[in-house]
């Protein structure tokens, strides 16, 4: 299986899906180049900075969008379809240099151009800072949808927060996560466009007051929200939708006394108070802090989207700002509100607030309009990650919102009473308003209550959600709930991050897998084809070498590319279980030392992943690895078969490299705690094998690939829930399993931290008292089932084999499919292949020919 790196001249030599350059766009780009160098960033090549070179590039791509976004909005304007407006706090785009280049076809031209002038194009692409504006799977998982909503033609919207800081950037310094800001904006951003024409008044604080029927909210603060506009370009379709994210401006007005007083100078600086709304995510995911700053960034962003979404509404025509339309009986027609989880629940009671106090509409007819255009995703099952604001807080700042959750919330409990009378458990189980020493609104049952579609993101999570967390609901309203599998681009995850194979997928199947990612079920015939399977495992062992030497760079760590990269790469959390992987690590370790001349499969073990700043036992679960790894890398018996790495940093920009390379992907949180997860979807269309509990994706895994392709162990949902229910006593396994008690008695001994014996008590004690998340009893069958995945793994054809039919059977995986799903089940709209022409084309010419639209 050992393989040599091609050269870039070797490489260029190809044929591949990414196209062959045209020399006329090798010209222009070129041409485009040098004048932004020259004008833009006035600079020439004698000055001009690695970084100089790559806004020169990105600014010539980015001309290579202009003319394709704003006919995208003209042709949304003319055609006036459903707009899908995506709400959500978070997004985890990664880099846009490469994406851009794909999804327009003009790779292979900049590669040319950039050959030609003398610069390396993979070079410039490492400068690009990634926009980390998520902390995990639901910012990833809102930017996967908005490059579907744009491939699949829908006119869609994604809105957020322009956070000046995205999420930390983790150093590791002796063993312990460090956080650095993420000052991700500090030499600009040459893909967003400032829209200060757009800027939108919010308020918070101030009191109502009653006119008659209608009621005013007054004395409020305000803030300006300023949209920044970046390009989604569609993929081959020259559709180019919107992502707007909303920033804060402190109001222009001084009070003018300021001047006189001489506290001028207090007065410009307090304006930065206003300005935090947008200055820092929030890292904290699967954790709810009611933190006054956290309530403010979800109003902010719910009320300069709505405003938006009412004005555009009311504007038919393109380039026409005056309102055209003024009766909202069409809006649930025209607009779909999608609630990325309860960040943006308050879009609720917002939307309220404007069809009523503003627009004039009774109250019935405004929450028909709200709930028909409204439509939340679930996207936990931990009750502590449930969002509940106290009454006393959200009073103060939004008091006009809390008048109408409580009238929501009275005609909820008058129809519960009606369904069920005198069933009072059952009123308090579902009421949005939970009574308690501190009263608190259950964000979670405001969106039910103010949707029409509500859906879990994994089949096995939306059934848990019918049967537990939402039951109550789910009798009340069987229709409003669906399922959803989440999904990823293959664009990114495949054509980007893994090009040699994208490019022996094609040789197979042609090229229209990319949009549609089912056609890869064609591999399954190749799966036996000798040759075939060679070149998967020779294009594997590239990408591992490409880590190896990647790793090597940046860090210094050598690792062998023949052995097996065993990957778990996620949030530090304790219910995904790298606890479980730890004492995986630690007892194949101790077979090696008991015995190091027995048969053992070499391995190298990855985990990376960021612990939220406040999270105790995530960052000592970091601190154990590191150590245990500082052991094992150091121990001359165990040599090269065993190494430990800790990917520093871990984010979108570092899964695109780690993810082609590895072998195995680890997705071994206990059966019923993850709700889908989309690393083990992005492992498995680059050909690892995964080895998992039957939880969220991973289910649905197994029944597309067949349970002989992917190694399931662990107890089921059920089984977790049998064993809660009859008391667990974790100690139990400790005392009967040889192997675990060594582990724990080790780490426990100070084993792996000779300097501080104890510093390991906690993380022993929680497993051997609690064990929250059941890894004792689950520590049995993965042992085993990494035994048979080591086993497997001296066979590399029928290795490879398998790995194939994971790469096949990953078509249902694709946000395509799930964002078709949303379009047509929840939004009431069609996806469409129509192509709009291209910026330099006749459009009433090029509709006849070029363009290919739905029959």
């Amino acid at each position: 299986m050992a393989s040599v790196l091609q050269s870039d001249h070797e490489k260029r030599k190809q044929i591949s899906v990414r196209g062959i350059a045209q020399v006329e766009n090798v010209t222009n780009i070129k041409k485009a180049f040098n004048r932004h160098l020259h004008f833009t960033l006035v600079k020439d090549r004698n000055v001009a900075t690695p970084r100089d070179y790559f806004f020169a590039l990105a600014h010539t791509v980015r001309d290579n969008l202009v003319g394709r976004w704003i006919r995208t909005q003209q042709y949304y304007y003319e055609k006036d379809p459903k707009r899908i407006y995506y709400l959500s706090l978070e997004y985890y785009m990664g880099r846009a240099l490469c994406n851009t280049m794909i999804n327009l076809g003009i790779q292979g031209a900049c590669d040319e151009a950039m050959y030609q002038v003398g610069l390396d194009i993979e070079e410039l692409q490492e400068i690009e800072e990634d926009a980390g504006l998520g902390n995990g799977g639901l910012g990833r998982l809102a930017a996967c949808f908005l490059d579907s909503m744009a491939t699949l033609g829908l006119a869609a919207y994604g809105y957020g927060i322009r956070y000046d800081y995205g999420i930390f950037a983790q150093k590791i310094q002796d063993g312990w996560q460090m956080e650095e800001p993420d000052d991700w904006l500090r030499h600009g951003n040459p893909w967003e466009k400032a829209r200060p024409e757009y800027m939108i008044p919010v308020h918070f604080y101030g009191k109502v007051e009653s006119e008659g029927k209608k009621q005013k909210w007054v004395n409020t603060q305000m803030v300006y929200a300023m949209p920044y506009d970046s390009p989604i370009p569609g993929y081959g379709n020259n559709t180019v939708n919107t992502m707007r994210l909303w920033s804060a401006k402190a109001p222009k007005n001084f009070d003018l006394n300021f001047f006189n007083d001489g506290e001028y100078i207090q007065a410009v600086c307090d304006r930065n108070l206003a300005e935090n709304i947008s200055r820092v995510l929030y890292p904290n995911d699967n954790m709810f802090e009611g933190k006054e700053l956290r309530l403010k960034q979800e109003y902010f962003m719910v009320a300069a989207t709505l405003q938006d979404i009412i004005r555009r509404y009311k504007s038919s025509k393109f380039g026409c700002r005056d309102p055209v339309r003024t009766n909202f009986e069409a809006f649930p027609e025209k607009v779909a509100i999608q609630l990325n989880d309860t960040h943006p629940a308050l879009a609720i009671p917002e939307l309220m607030r404007i069809l009523v106090d503003i627009e004039e509409l009774e109250w019935d007819k405004a929450f028909e309009v709200t709930q028909r255009a409204c439509a939340y995703t679930n996207h936990t099952l931990l009750p502590e990650a449930l969002e509940r604001w106290p009454i006393h807080m959200f009073e103060n700042i939004l008091p006009r919102h809390l008048q109408i959750i409580y009238d929501i919330n009275a005609r909820h409990m008058d129809r519960v009473a009606k369904l069920w009378p005198g069933d009072f458990d059952r009123m308090r189980r579902m009421s949005i308003i939970e009574e308690g020493s501190v009263k608190n609104i259950n964000m979670a049952h405001l969106c039910i209550v103010g949707s029409h579609a509500v859906n879990g993101v994994a089949a096995i999570h939306s059934s848990l959600l019918q049967k537990g967390l939402f039951k109550d609901f789910y009798e009340m309203d069987p229709d409003k709930f669906q399922n959803k599998t989440n999904g990823i681009t293959p664009r990114r995850w495949l054509l980007l991050c893994n090009p040699n194979l994208a490019d022996l997928i094609a040789e197979k199947l042609g090229e229209t897998w990319v949009t549609k990612l089912d056609e890869l079920r064609g591999l399954e015939k190749f799966a036996n084809d000798q040759n075939f399977i060679r070149a998967v495992a020779k294009v594997k062992q590239e990408n591992k070498m490409k880590f190896a030497q990647y790793l090597e760079s940046t860090t210094g760590q050598r690792i062998d590319p023949s052995a097996m990269f065993d990957v778990q790469v996620k949030r530090i959390h304790e219910y995904k279980r790298q606890l479980l992987n730890i004492l995986h690590i630690i007892t194949i370790y101790n077979r090696l030392k008991r015995n190091p001349n027995m048969d053992f499969t070499p391995r190298v073990l990855m985990i990376g992943g960021k612990a939220a700043p406040g999270y105790h036992m995530a960052k000592q679960i970091i601190k154990l690895y590191n150590s245990v790894g500082r052991v094992v890398n150091n121990d001359p018996i165990v040599g090269d078969r065993l190494k430990v790495v800790f990917l520093e940093n871990y984010r979108v920009s570092l899964a695109e490299k780690v993810i082609p390379a590895a072998d195995l992907s680890e997705q071994i949180s206990t059966a019923g705690t993850e709700a889908s997860g989309t690393g083990n979807m992005k492992f498995m269309l680059n050909g690892a094998l995964t080895v998992g509990t039957l939880d969220g994706a991973n289910v649905e895994m197994a029944e597309e690939m067949g349970e002989d392709n992917i190694f399931i162990f662990g107890m089921k949902v059920d089984e977790v829930e049998a064993l809660v229910k009859k008391g667990y006593k974790p100690r139990e396994f400790y005392e009967k399993n040889e192997e675990l008690r060594l582990a724990l008695d080790m780490i426990r001994g100070g084993f792996f931290s000779p300097e501080k014996p104890d510093l390991f008590h906690d993380v022993v004690d929680a497993l051997l008292n609690h064990d929250r998340f059941c890894l004792l009893a689950d520590y049995e069958a993965y042992i085993e089932c990494q035994d048979r995945v080591s086993a497997l793994y001296k066979d590399p054809m029928a290795w490879t084999k398998k790995c194939i039919m994971n790469i096949a059977a990953s078509g249902k995986f694709s946000s395509d499919r799930t964002i078709d799903q949303y379009a047509r089940e929840i939004w009431g709209v069609e996806p469409s292949d129509f192509i709009i022409p291209p910026p330099y084309e006749d459009p009433s010419k090029a509709n006849e020919g070029a363009a290919k639209s739905k029959e």
